[in-house]
């Protein structure tokens, strides 16, 4: 499947009290690791907006397997799971330096038509042909 994959360092401002990103700050290292690969895949926030599509996520899941904590650098790995309904994105955050996976997750997504609000049961066709173009 196609995947991409970001570097990031935790800062100060992600810690919680213990010392450890804060739990909410996952979604955020997620969000850049899925953007990365829908612009791999060529369909971007701006083209999924101008093909008449939104795309919430309807379901996310996330196993802390180890902490992050300050200043440790981390990759983030997006891989595309499923497309041809919705947009299925696997997720592995792990320790730059020693290749240990610190969390698993995973995000749904669903195409919503821009002008009626109603949830398509399949992905639109621009989706699909640049998938299966990198395939």
């Amino acid at each position: 499947m196609i995947s991409a994959a970001i570097i990031c360092k935790a800062q100060f401002y992600d810690l919680d009290p213990m010392q450890v990103v804060w739990h909410g700050n996952y979604a955020r290292f997620l969000e850049q690791a899925r953007t990365a690969l829908m612009d791999k895949i060529g369909y971007s926030f701006g083209e999924m907006a101008e093909s008449g599509f939104l795309w919430p996520i309807v379901d996310m899941r996330i196993k802390y397997v180890r902490p992050v904590t300050l200043l440790q650098e981390i990759e983030v790995t997006a891989s595309l799971k499923e497309y041809q309904n919705a947009l299925k994105i696997d997720y592995r955050i792990t320790d730059r330096a020693s290749g240990e996976v610190l969390t698993k997750a995973s995000t749904t997504q669903a195409a919503v038509s821009a002008t009626t609000h109603e949830m398509s049961l399949e992905s639109p066709a621009i989706l699909i042909a640049r998938v299966e173009a990198l395939l």
